[in-house]
């Protein structure tokens, strides 16, 4: 069983660490002015991979030139291992991009709406438009006119017509904008679901960091067109953490044992958890210096939030 639980592990690492988009030094100029300069980004399969930066960073214009909507100055493109530009249509028919919101003949129906839309590439079943309709949640209104629906029932529908070609990469540019809280909501939980259970590599850009705390495992960070910060989520927030939630058991020996060191205060301890501030850098020392005192650490979360984490290492902007 040992045996079988280490080949699981290597096969999920293997597809972890899988590369589906890769740019090469990938960069734009307009005129005089550089939109994007020497981009390296990598995309695992099976990210969540959000793509953040102010407004004028350059995010629409490197997806422009991922999916060959803009050609690039310099630099190179690669995706599933084969260069773009000399596989354009082998690589492009395994990726789906909205880039702006997507339009729809609003006197037709939702379902009307895809068997058109499907059969410019190809013939769609019945069956799979239905089934598509209801990964996004709209099988119960398929026969209804679009021009009745919400700017998030719209956007719900716009990512179905991109998986009726199954797609293994969905590239969404500000995905969420415009949408009231209940719409982005639903937008949000629905790339969750495509990832965990259609196991999708999604690439998206947005200007909501909280959402993007919700949804993303790795990103990316671009000002002036430059790339200033890439890694999981979780790495990047962790690093110059002070503040961290502590789930452990028992917590009141946790708690004494904390309290005895000098480099560590105590904020709260309640509910299972505690609450530290600990000097910068010393995070891992806790977390080995409570599970060699037999406690159980279920996790150790550092609440630096991702728009702390933005502000800073952009100079201050308070845009995106």
């Amino acid at each position: 069983m040992g045996l079988q639980n280490r080949v699981v592990e290597e096969m999920e690492d293997s597809l972890q660490k899988e590369i589906v988009l890769r740019t090469n030094g990938l960069s734009k100029k307009f005129d005089k002015r550089w939109a994007a300069k020497d981009l390296n980004l990598e995309v695992h399969r099976g990210d969540v991979f959000c793509f953040l930066g102010p407004n004028g960073a350059g995010k629409s214009t490197t997806i422009r030139m991922i999916l060959t909507l803009l050609m690039p100055t310099a630099g190179s493109i690669e995706m599933f291992g084969m260069d773009l530009h000399k596989n354009r249509s082998a690589v492009l028919s395994r990726v789906c991009g909205i880039v702006e919101k997507p339009d729809f003949y609003l006197y037709l129906s939702a379902y009307k709406n895809l068997e058109i839309l499907g059969s410019m590439t190809r013939r769609i079943e019945k069956g799979k438009i239905l089934e598509t309709l209801e990964v996004v949640g709209l099988k119960a209104r398929a026969f209804e006119k679009v021009k009745t629906y919400s700017h998030g029932m719209k956007q719900r529908l716009g990512i179905a017509q991109a998986l009726l070609t199954k797609p293994e990469l969905i590239i969404l540019d500000e995905p969420t904008t415009g949408l009231d809280p209940q719409g982005t909501k639903e937008v949000r939980e629905l790339i969750r679901r495509l990832s965990r259970d259609r196991e999708m590599t999604i690439f998206l850009s947005s200007h909501l960091l909280s959402e993007v705390e919700l949804v993303a495992t790795r990103m990316a960070v671009i000002n002036r067109g430059e790339l200033i910060a890439q890694g999981s989520v979780s790495e990047l927030l962790g690093k110059e953490a002070t503040e961290y939630s502590i789930e452990v058991l028992p917590l009141q020996s946790a708690t004494e044992l904390i309290a005895k060191l000098p480099w560590v205060e105590v904020l709260s301890a309640q509910n299972g958890k505690i609450e530290v501030r600990v000097e910068p850098g010393r995070s891992s020392e806790l977390n080995r210096f409570l599970v060699t005192h037999h406690i159980e650490v279920s996790s150790f979360s550092p609440h630096r939030t991702l728009e702390d984490f933005f502000l800073k290492i952009t100079e201050g902007t308070s845009e995106i």
